[in-house]
């Protein structure tokens, strides 16, 4: 993780002077008949951080990342991955840039063991190819063998190597979500987009996320993470960029955003929650 900014550290509206930026958000727009959910929203996510970002139901967080990753078109905007326009591209053509995102609810694969739901993970294999299924066969059963080593692999690394046989319908919702987030990195991400990664996760299973998140941003992985529990981002995310009605009213430090009295009034419910 990149060292912290001074404690007091706070500005209105987004930072958008950083010196290695991997994603750039530039005043993105969406509405949704009269309801604007995205307003001009701007910010910037610099490599090698955990970026968090907040704000009450409603403030537009999930509505960037459909907008980030493709799943949504914008009325106006631009979203640039390492300086790549990536504004129009569908949500395949993102991930080939390196830019992952997880959701709010997992899907749990009907039919599927863990082990197989990994594999939905890893980007362009030459298996999707039926040209490729019958003019190289080899190189496609040396990709499939590569990647279960690797979905057996990263099971093992996010501790739950033991589930690789298990029905994902069988999982919990608090698995599933470590499931998610190793499935995840099959895709060999540069930037990874969490949508609540910890929402109905009981506290064990929430430290272990959290241990996971630490981990690969010490490896290399770049986060920006949506969450609402606000001792998980607090205490794991810097800088924190807090949404409002669609676009960034502040960026700083978790110290600086947890004591700014409009974020206090506006999204932590005021002193003592």
């Amino acid at each position: 993780m990149s060292e912290q900014q001074p404690q007091e550290r706070l500005l209105d509206g987004p930072n958008m002077e950083k010196e290695d930026v991997v994603l750039e958000v530039d005043t993105l727009r969406k509405t949704f008949g009269g309801l604007v959910a995205t307003d001009n929203a701007s910010f910037q996510v610099e490599r090698g951080t955990i970026t968090g970002l907040i704000g009450p139901n409603g403030a537009g967080k999930s509505t960037l990342f459909n907008l980030i990753t493709g799943f949504y078109e914008q009325d106006s905007g631009a979203v640039r991955v390492n300086g790549a326009d990536v504004t129009n591209a569908e949500p395949h053509e993102v991930a080939e840039h390196g830019l992952i995102r997880t959701f709010q609810t997992p899907r749990k694969l009907e039919g599927m063991t863990v082990r197989e739901a990994m594999l939905v993970g890893p980007q362009a294999q030459d298996g999707e190819s039926f040209i490729s299924l019958f003019t190289n066969p080899g190189k496609v059963h040396d990709q499939e063998k590569q990647n279960l080593e690797d979905a057996q692999r990263i099971l093992e690394e996010f501790e739950i190597g033991h589930l690789a046989t298990q029905a994902a319908t069988d999982l919990s919702g608090g698995q599933m979500k470590l499931v998610e987030l190793a499935r995840a990195m099959l895709a060999e991400p540069e930037v990874l987009l969490l949508d609540e990664p910890v929402a109905g996760v009981n506290p064990t299973l929430a430290n272990k996320l959290r241990d996971q998140i630490a981990r690969l941003n010490e490896e290399g992985v770049t986060f920006c993470i949506i969450e609402h529990d606000m001792d998980f981002i607090m205490n794991l995310a810097d800088p924190i960029i807090v949404l409002d009605q669609g676009s960034v009213l502040v960026e700083g430090t978790p110290d600086a955003v947890r004591n700014d009295d409009r974020v206090i009034d506006a999204y932590l419910g005021g002193p003592g929650e």
